[in-house]
């Protein structure tokens, strides 16, 4: 049986997913020893363990030397050495291995891509340990967000390939009527063939998450791909790199179509960014170097998601407690280190309207500064919520954002009762006022949120239109029992191209996104143009090459 009949099933399912957009995943997200064994978490430690401090067992061309740049935001002591490759090496190679496995066909790529999917699958724990040393993320985030949560994320791009892909018929006999005289006859072929390589640049926070989209729809419309992961959170790329080129080699392909590239030389980077045969670039990250790769990589087609302010604006409520409590494990979730997080929570300065009466814009600071207090009281639930910071810089931020306005929550350090090391702390919440454009109109990274004092509830609304305009956002979330009031925020949210959540009480929060149902980054503003979830995500990043010749007419019916 083909690796492509093997896994039909599971392509399958993503594809029903997609049409109706309810929940489903094949990649259980609980890590359950009675799903992924009983051994399956020490013996993924294990594996990562056995790799630190030596050299990643990677051979690539090109290699000029070993480099090991990872620094644990826990105070663990990494110390894998990576390949060091050349620039032009990495290309060469790519290049080369590029047309064998176009000449594969669909089906083949797609069960190589499959089969090695469901490897991927396989290790979690052990890719989930790799994650959560390297970005800082609780276990149970590292292996969600870094498992199952970014396999659903790659399955999905996949599925998106194969839809874009089946609307390009292989052939067709093209006839066209003459009259008395025979029909002109040609028959027509139809390839579909990659644009070129492919440069996925990976982020500090979410090496998988983030990463696999673009990976997997790179190799699935035909082209092959240079991983760049962040220095900071390398060995959770390589794994998955060394998965796929593991797989690869089984079906005597060549394994350079995945490769790895790191250096700690930013130029590095850039020249692989600028090369003419680099069609396509993903990239996570900052708004400078998102900037510069549109400025200086003109050649290459870039999917982006980068920085922007997200806000949740608070006109009135039926469940106040619920509605705090929603906020605070938001605010708290991976010390606010994910591209979704809120940072501006906009109140009006007259209070608003609950279930408990009327509360003032301040007993609405102090309460939701209390919730977020109480839900990090319990230190076992501190250190699986809060996980670890990933950059020093963030701290910085900390403190810097504790002297901008009226500090309602302020930041304390924690200490990790496993990790002496880690670099842990809560968040801190500042109270503004709505003329404080300059410090809450800009991306604050990290466990920093303000809440602002509009004018009014309107105000909220032309405040977060204004932030968004200018900087964009991934997430916007509003509460309110006005209707009317809604559809405003609707509106805005369509306006602004963003994503909106309305009323979250439970257990669903703004910054999480589920797979084969949101459309995560849309590509409708600044900060949210890689369009991860869309057709169109997979659909550039391929042409159909066509050719034609003369055929005698079939003979009439």
């Amino acid at each position: 049986m083909s690796l492509f009949d093997t896994h039909r099933a599971l392509l399958q399912g993503a594809l029903d997913a997609l049409a109706t957009r309810g929940y489903w995943s094949p990649f259980p997200e609980m890590a359950s020893p009675k799903v992924y064994g009983e051994t399956a978490q020490a013996d993924g430690q294990a594996a990562v363990q056995a790799l630190l401090g030596k050299d990643y067992p990677l051979e690539q061309p090109g290699e000029v030397g070993r480099v090991a740049t990872e620094q644990s935001p826990y105070g663990v002591d990494i110390g894998v050495r990576y390949p060091e490759c050349e620039p032009e090496a990495l290309i060469a190679s790519a290049r080369a291995a590029e047309r064998p496995w176009a000449q594969l066909g669909r089906k083949g790529r797609f069960g190589v891509l499959l089969e090695a999917l469901t490897r991927i699958h396989k290790r979690s724990h052990e890719i989930a340990h790799a994650v959560m040393l390297t970005t800082g993320q609780g276990p149970m985030m590292a292996f969600q967000a870094g498992g199952p949560h970014a396999q659903d994320r790659a399955l999905e791009a996949i599925a998106y390939a194969w839809k874009a892909l089946a609307d390009v018929p292989e052939q067709a006999l093209w006839e066209k009527p003459q009259g008395k005289n025979p029909p002109l006859a040609m028959q027509k072929h139809f390839e579909t063939v990659g644009r070129g390589v492919a440069l996925v640049i990976g982020c500090a926070t979410f090496p998988t998450w983030n990463t696999y989209p673009g990976l997997f729809a790179a190799l699935a419309t035909g082209n092959p791909v240079i991983v760049k992961p962040h220095p900071n959170a390398v060995l959770p790329a390589a794994i998955s790199v060394s998965i796929l080129r593991e797989v690869l080699t089984e079906q005597g392909l060549d394994a350079n179509l995945v490769q790895l590239a790191l250096s700690e030389d930013p130029a590095h980077t850039q020249q692989l960014a600028r090369d003419p045969a680099v069609a396509s670039i993903d990239f996570t990250g900052s708004n400078e170097f998102g900037r510069w790769l549109g400025d200086n990589a003109r050649q290459a087609r870039l999917y982006a998601e980068m920085a922007g302010v997200n806000t949740v604006i608070v006109e009135s409520t039926d469940q106040y407690a619920a509605m705090l409590r929603n906020l605070a494990f938001t605010l708290s979730l991976y010390s606010g280190q994910m591209c979704t997080t809120t940072q501006n929570i906009l109140v009006p300065k007259d209070g608003i309207q609950t279930d408990e009466g009327h509360k003032s814009f301040e007993q609405v600071g102090q309460d939701l500064a209390a919730a977020v207090d109480k839900l990090l009281s319990d230190p076992r639930v501190v250190t699986a919520v809060l996980g670890a910071i990933s950059a020093p810089q963030t701290v910085e931020r900390i403190r810097e954002a504790s002297g901008k306005g009226r500090v309602l929550l302020a930041s304390r350090a924690v200490d990790h009762p496993d990790y002496p090391g880690a670099r842990m702390h809560t968040p801190v919440l500042v109270a503004l006022t709505q003329q404080d454009a300059a410090i809450y109109g800009r991306e604050c990274f990290g466990p920093v949120s303000f809440v602002v004092a509009t004018d009014s509830a309107d105000a909220a609304l032309e405040v977060a239109a204004s932030t968004l305009r200018e900087q964009g956002a991934l997430t916007l979330g509003v509460y309110s029992t006005d209707r009317a009031w809604l559809d405003r925020a609707v509106q805005l949210a369509r306006n602004a191209r963003v994503a909106l959540s309305i009323n979250l009480t439970q257990g669903v929060y703004v910054n999480q996104s589920a797979a084969f149902s949101d459309y995560h980054a849309t590509g409708g503003n600044p900060a949210a143009n890689a369009s991860y979830t869309t057709l169109a995500f997979v659909a550039d990043r391929f042409v159909v090459v066509q050719r034609r010749e003369h055929v005698a007419a079939p003979p009439a019916a």
